[in-house]
């Protein structure tokens, strides 16, 4: 009788559960449908709507794809940079491909910045994305050789990097900005500079533990100015709680430009 008992509640709790499923499902169907309709009208609405890309590798896929440096003076050389892949290079418009980042202690990489002239290299790890399954990295790291060789740069505890500048001029001048830990707070995140080569480092800009620095450009006129986006997130397993201020650098001091001032909720991924 206690077994009997057992599954009839067992078989009464997985009706309930299917059915509930299957009223979620209905209730957002129509939503789905309408973001696939909108997603297909701006497919057919854009400027590259009759450009077909063609994928030149690598043709075994390691991630998603968070950086490609291209050679200026040279199109068919260049880097491709992986989540949590690695970093690849060819010199010969993606026809192969070799594997630069093979012995150090992350894979996972946020952006890289290359000075064609030096051949000098910068990678920041850890990517800036913010799903369950972007993984951390452990700083920035160096190669004065193509990629041959590494040297780890610090900024360990930054975890998350997600853009990487060189001054125009000169290799040593070098800013990283930074997202910081993904599910804890922390201080080592927002804008870094370093004027030695990443021999050392000076955070520039810090907004608070939540807030890191998802974006940062130089201005092409005048070296001395950088623009930065501020992202604060707030991210717990079961949701994701999203802030955006955008700021920008005059002569190396920091003043708010711009609070976008949205909160809002993201779905899990």
């Amino acid at each position: 009788m206690v077994f009997k008992r057992i599954l009839v509640s067992m078989m009464t709790l997985l009706v309930a559960h299917f059915m509930s499923m299957a009223q979620v499902d209905s209730y957002t169907k129509p939503f789905k449908r309408a973001e696939a309709g909108e997603r297909t009208f701006m497919a057919r609405q854009s400027l590259l709507a009759n450009i077909k890309a063609e994928n030149i590798g690598p043709t075994i896929f390691n991630g998603r794809v968070s950086d490609i440096e291209v050679n200026p003076g040279d199109p068919t050389e260049f880097y491709v940079a992986y989540a949590s892949g690695g970093l690849w290079y060819t010199h010969n418009n993606g026809t192969t491909f070799v594997p630069l980042f093979q012995q150090e202690s992350v894979m996972t990489i946020g952006d890289i910045a290359v000075d064609w002239k030096s051949g000098i290299i910068y990678l920041g790890s850890g990517e800036q994305n913010s799903s369950r399954s972007s993984y951390a990295g452990n700083g920035v790291y160096k190669s004065t050789d193509k990629g041959k060789t590494w040297t780890h740069l610090g900024l360990d505890e930054t975890h998350h990097i997600s853009k990487i500048i060189i001054h125009p001029s000169d290799a040593n001048i070098v800013w990283v900005a930074a997202l910081g830990h993904l599910y804890s707070k922390n201080a080592e995140r927002g804008v870094y500079k370093s004027a030695n080569g990443g021999k050392t480092w000076t955070q520039t800009l810090f907004v608070n533990n939540e807030t890191g620095a998802s974006d940062l450009i130089i201005s092409p006129i005048d070296n001395d100015v950088l623009y930065a986006a501020a992202w604060q997130r707030d991210k717990v397993s079961w949701h994701l709680l999203l802030r955006g201020r955008f700021r920008y650098l005059p002569k190396w001091r920091w003043r708010k430009y711009m609070d976008i001032g949205f909160r809002g909720r993201q779905r899990i991924c």
